[in-house]
């Protein structure tokens, strides 16, 4: 017979037994039977992602797990980007009876990680005795033992003093997003093959969120190469293509892997201009200003020449189709603009490889389809596609005060716009939340209750009528419910080609984190490819003797 059921390791001097990664976060995870039938030492080989605000979950559910029926708890997590939209963040941990005796860093750029912790067993038996009483009443199911002949402890280690319980520090959202996304790009760039980021920069939160996750990554970078990390120190080398390069500064590494580009039309105002310049200068990023109003009379002069139409925006007499179409017109020449400076703008400087595009839509607009599909949210690789608008204004809040950006003051200031229609006397009248008719604060919540509480139209406006009682009456609030499900539904569309974005948040409509199939591979193969020379050399016919 073969025995099914959980399997235990039962030494000369404990029991130990072992749960899987998401076993932690079921309501009957092992660890409860297998602590019933003895078992003193838990162990978790995790596959675990990075959410926003997820940490304290993980590490209160690590804490339950021995606190009930006492324990000694060894959690490891995964780290780092696997090529796809999911950042493994570690945070490895060691528990005894409900405490926390060692922590791991949540957010590193070293692969590997050893935290270590000496524990007396009789602590858990002490614990079991004093306060844990016999289950009653209870069929318990015994685990199969795996006895072995050897122990964890010896005679010497009555000697070794055990570690103490330590306060967990929990990073805050703004934090979160200055570490997270910025270790995801760090992986995903070194692996690509590629020589750095461009991104077309519009002087708003959402771009200027991006351009400071950058800064955030090229921070941790020079960090670490003063701490002696020889790997971080190996991998910038070969993306700037000079072995004898060193990074001292962020700013100075900045202007070496990544470049910004401001888009101006005529429909643009020197406010975002200038905005787009400050950040760019006080971060160091190589900055390009482009003009695209002569790219884009050509598109409609094309358009002319076979129709004998000029479509005019509707300041100008124009119909509401035709005022889109001018609006999308601009924003998809920027993608393909992009596009070819990341291509060729190191070539212009005498310098191997191109540039990943970043975009910089956030997850709110995602939600809505408030984008133009094929525009500039059409990238490579999106840092803040499940990050919220409201996070992104607090992280960048963080920003300035940390690092002392003061462009951002003047673009955390202004309105969120596409500027994509004509200035009146120079000034925007555009804004985004008057477009959608729904406020970025009002999206966050819509939009978890959407995922998260699974709520369809009616249940949402059920909920909404109390949650928004005092700012909204029960018909502002139906219409708004209204709005957001048919925008919601017409633009479904654009989730088929949204760019791959770093999952933060657990009602990104890009929701494909359970998808395993990496985006990003080695193109290298190196053992699979050296199996097949090495196939070849026994196959090669050999050299006739003479």
């Amino acid at each position: 017979t073969v025995p099914f059921g959980n399997c235990v390791l039962s030494t000369k001097d404990t029991c130990i037994g072992t749960e899987i990664c998401a076993e932690l976060w079921s309501p009957n995870s092992p660890h409860i039977q297998m602590g019933l039938d003895g078992v003193e030492i838990f162990t978790n080989s995790s596959a675990s992602h990075h959410e926003l605000r997820k940490a304290d979950q993980r590490v209160t559910l690590v804490r339950s797990a021995t606190t009930k029926s006492g324990g000694i708890y060894l959690y490891a997590n995964q780290r780092g980007c696997d090529g796809d939209r999911v950042y493994y963040d570690g945070c490895a941990m060691v528990a005894i009876n409900g405490d926390v005796v060692a922590q791991g860093e949540q957010f590193s750029l070293n692969d590997v990680e050893v935290i270590p912790a000496t524990l007396d067993l009789e602590d858990v038996r002490t614990y079991r005795g004093e306060l844990c009483q016999p289950q009653m009443g209870r069929e318990l199911r015994p685990c199969f033992r795996v006895k072995v002949d050897f122990s964890l402890s010896g005679s010497a280690d009555l000697y070794l003093p055990t570690h103490q319980p330590v306060q967990w520090h929990f990073h805050t959202p703004e934090e979160e997003i200055s570490l997270g996304p910025a270790c995801w790009l760090w992986d995903y760039l070194r692996r690509s093959g590629q020589a750095g980021f461009l991104l077309p920069l519009s002087g708003g939160v959402d771009s200027s969120s991006t351009a400071c996750i950058i800064y955030c990554m090229c921070v941790l970078l020079c960090q670490a190469v003063r701490k002696g990390n020889s790997q971080v120190l190996e991998d910038v080398r070969r993306v700037v293509g000079d072995e004898s390069y060193t990074p001292q500064h962020p700013e100075e590494l900045c202007g070496r892997i990544f470049t910004t580009c401001y888009m101006a039309s005529e429909n643009s105002s020197e406010g975002t201009c200038s905005r787009a310049r400050e950040l760019a200068s006080q971060i160091g990023s190589t900055h390009l200003n482009i003009n695209i109003d002569l790219a884009v009379k050509g598109i409609l002069g094309i358009f002319s020449a076979v129709t004998g139409r000029w479509p005019q925006f509707t300041a100008k007499g124009g119909s509401i189709r035709e005022n889109l179409a001018l609006q999308n017109v601009q924003a998809r020449l920027r993608m393909v603009l992009a596009y070819l400076f990341a291509q060729l703008s190191l070539w212009t400087r005498g310098k191997p490889g191109g540039l990943l595009v970043l975009g910089s839509a956030n997850v709110d607009e995602s939600l809505t389809g408030y984008f133009t599909k094929y525009d500039c949210s059409s990238a490579d690789i999106n840092p803040i596609g499940g990050v919220s608008k409201t996070d992104l204004k607090s992280f960048l809040l963080y920003c300035a005060e940390k690092f002392q950006l003061t462009a951002l003051t003047g673009i955390l200031a202004a309105p969120p716009t596409a500027e994509l229609e004509p200035l009146t006397d120079g000034q925007v009248t555009q804004t985004d939340e008057a477009d959608m008719g729904i406020t970025y604060s009002e999206l966050s919540t819509i939009g978890r209750l959407r995922k998260i509480s699974k709520c369809g139209p009616f249940s949402m406006f059920c909920k909404l009528i109390h949650m928004w009682k005092d700012i909204l009456s029960p018909t502002e609030v139906a219409q708004k419910v209204k709005l957001f499900f048919r925008r919601y539904s017409a633009n479904r569309h654009k989730m088929t080609t949204i760019t791959p974005s770093y999952h933060a948040e657990s009602y990104s409509p890009d929701d494909n984190r359970f998808d395993l199939r990496p985006f990003l591979y080695n193109t290298r193969w190196p053992w699979q490819f050296r199996c097949i020379d090495n196939q070849l050399a026994q196959m090669a016919p050999k050299a006739p003797n003479h």
